[in-house]
């Protein structure tokens, strides 16, 4: 009783890890549909095609050979056509060389379609709150959802899908040729193929996806390390670690050709299974066209003998050599399919990995609108020196409306944000003060859609966040600037550089805007990033800005003019500053205290509070 319960028990919980699996493979195989269904349907058909064209060239040559060899000898050669065979020969050739161009181009023109779609996907899938945060957590992951897993979905339509329609055809009309010659021998070959060629597949696949997944973890491992080591090379020299992180190297590397020297032997040993197969096949059917033509060459005569002498003739040498080749060429799609099958676990792996970010965006609930008169909106933003908000709104005068908005951060005890409520209308100028750690960035993460509140509600106009930390990527300036405007001409990257106070400083160097940064901004000093992320910020075409400690870390003089050109350049628009320096703070017209992630105090300007707060923050 107790191992039938087990028993029963295991088989749940395949059928469980079974339904999951087709959880994982359905948001990707109905993108790679949606996506490119009728491109990669034609490409699978021109596939097949082409291997139907080859076998047809292979058994048509091998039927014309013998027979013009056998008319010669019998001295029949001028009652023997020619021209028919050497034409469909011909015919054949050419189709096959120009279907073999067309299916490669469409196969790959398909998948690199699908994949394109799919990264964006997951671009948009990481733009969701919270979601870039994660990755930030952990960045290889972004790496690797990027390049690997994308390339290992790459297989799933041309190393499974596509030799698969085409091995289906295959054995299809090799068993429709030997059907013609007899109904036995066609439905024998028919099923003999999908049993050997499918099932060397399923048992290839079956015993590579263990290795294929260890592979894929350990070429990870190797590219984290490898990563590890050229970023944080100058901390591992000092600290002496260099060679022990080198050893680590070489022994995930050592593992890593462990497991393709494991995958190389399962290709090579499914190769040696196919060309087994295929020279048992050739060999039986030699012997069955043999047996079929000695048992009809010995029936009896008697009135049979015109059917008889036709069912002889058709099971002649001709016959025989286009049932042989035919035969000979059944098998080879199958083969191409053993690829597939060694890379078919990594495929399943990416699947797993990608399905849940598409599943989340295909199950995204639309929010329903507020009542009139209010402000609604969602933001997407990143924090890259300047974020970028997106959302709608059906207000005039509101720019920011929270009801009860509740953050908890992951792994942190209580909430960041404690059931705030707050509205800045369009124009104002408010900022969040109070000391570290009480939630001022966090608000402004929550205003730019960089956030999900758990509890509550969150309505914003459109924002451009400018964080703490400048981002700079390893690029041009022209580039670097054009993050916030992928459209700007020259002349507006020129006018915002001048608004910004860089101008000069760029003009000063011998590439303008073509000069290379560095990993980071390399190349430029402290306040040259923050006067480029100013001028990220002038471009991008928002009127509400979040700016988080514009100034930190600069100094005096350098922050005194960078503060001047954002009030210069802020007239019109709103602002939410998170600070706890007095010369930020001063440029608004209403004050936040908060402390422990809630809104303590809201002081307006012209009021004795708002003066003596302002005076107790930080002057530099």
């Amino acid at each position: 009783m107790k191992r039938g319960k087990e028993t029963k028990r295991g088989k749940e919980t395949k059928r469980g890890n079974d339904m999951k699996r087709n959880n994982d493979m359905q948001p990707v195989l109905s993108l790679f549909i949606l996506t490119g269904g009728r491109r990669l349907a034609l490409g699978a058909g021109l596939s097949t095609l082409v291997v139907l064209a080859g076998m047809a060239l292979l058994g048509t040559s091998g039927w014309f050979i013998t027979s013009a060899a056998l008319a010669g000898l019998a001295g029949s050669a001028a009652m023997f056509n020619v021209f028919v065979p050497s034409a469909a020969i011909r015919l054949l050739a050419l189709g096959r060389t120009f279907g073999r161009y067309a299916e490669r181009t469409v196969t790959h023109d398909a998948t690199f379609g699908v994949l394109a779609a799919l990264r964006e996907r997951l671009f948009r899938g990481w733009a969701t709150p919270d979601a870039a945060r994660a990755l930030l957590r952990r960045p290889s992951r972004l790496l690797f959802r990027l390049t690997g897993d994308i390339d290992a979905l790459e297989s799933v339509y041309l190393r499974l899908i596509v030799p698969a329609v085409a091995a289906c055809g295959a054995a299809l009309l090799a068993g429709l040729v030997l059907a013609n010659l007899d109904w036995r021998l066609g439905l024998a070959m028919f099923g003999w193929l999908l049993a050997v060629g499918w099932g060397v597949t399923l048992l290839v696949a079956r015993l590579a996806r263990p290795v294929a997944l260890r592979r894929v973890r350990a070429l990870e491992r190797l590219r984290a390390q490898a990563i590890d080591l050229v970023a944080g090379q100058t901390d591992l020299a000092l600290a002496g670690r260099v060679p022990a992180q080198c050893a680590q190297l070489a022994r995930l590397d050592t593992n890593l050709a462990r497991h393709d020297a494991a995958l190389h032997r399962l290709e090579t040993g499914a190769g040696w299974l196919y060309a087994v197969g295929g020279h048992v096949t050739v060999a039986a059917v030699l012997l069955a066209v043999g047996a079929l033509a000695q048992q009809l060459a010995s029936h009896p005569v008697q009135q049979q003998m015109p059917q008889i002498q036709a069912q002889v003739g058709q099971l002649g040498a001709p016959a025989a050599a286009l049932a042989l080749l035919i035969a000979l060429a059944a098998l080879e799609p199958f083969a191409a399919l053993r690829r597939g099958a060694i890379e078919a676990g990594r495929s399943w792996l990416a699947m797993r990995r990608v399905a849940p970010r598409l599943r989340q965006q295909d199950d995204a609930a639309v929010p329903l609108p507020p009542a009139a008169g209010t402000s609604t909106g969602t933001g997407t933003g990143t924090g890259t020196g300047t974020g970028t908000g997106t959302g709608t709104g059906t207000g005039t005068g509101t720019a920011l409306l929270l009801h009860a908005a509740t953050v908890f951060h992951p792994g942190r005890t209580g909430a960041a944000l404690h059931a705030v409520d707050l509205h800045i209308a369009v124009g104002e100028r408010v900022a969040v003060v109070g000391s570290s750690g009480v939630g001022k960035s966090t608000l402004l993460a929550l205003a730019a859609g960089e956030l999900a509140a758990q509890a509550g509600q969150v309505w914003a106009r459109p924002a451009t966040w400018l964080t703490q930390r400048t981002e700079l990527f390893c690029d041009s300036l022209r580039d670097n600037l054009r993050l916030a405007d992928p459209a700007a001409t020259d002349a507006q990257l020129w006018a915002a550089l001048q608004a910004a106070g860089l101008e000069q400083d760029v003009r000063g160097f011998a590439q303008g805007l073509d000069t290379l940064l560095g990993e980071g901004g390399l190349g430029l000093s402290g306040g040259q990033s923050r006067r480029l992320a100013l001028a990220r910020l002038l471009l991008r075409r928002a009127d509400f800005w979040l700016l988080d400690e514009p100034t930190e870390a600069l100094d005096g003089a350098t922050a005194a003019d960078v503060l001047a050109r954002l009030a210069l350049h802020a007239k019109g628009r709103t602002l939410l500053v998170a600070t706890h320096l007095r010369r930020e703070a001063a440029l608004a017209d209403r004050l936040l205290v908060m402390k422990d992630g809630r809104i303590d105090a809201d002081l307006r300007r012209g009021t004795q509070a708002f003066d003596a707060a302002l005076d107790a923050l930080r002057q530099h």
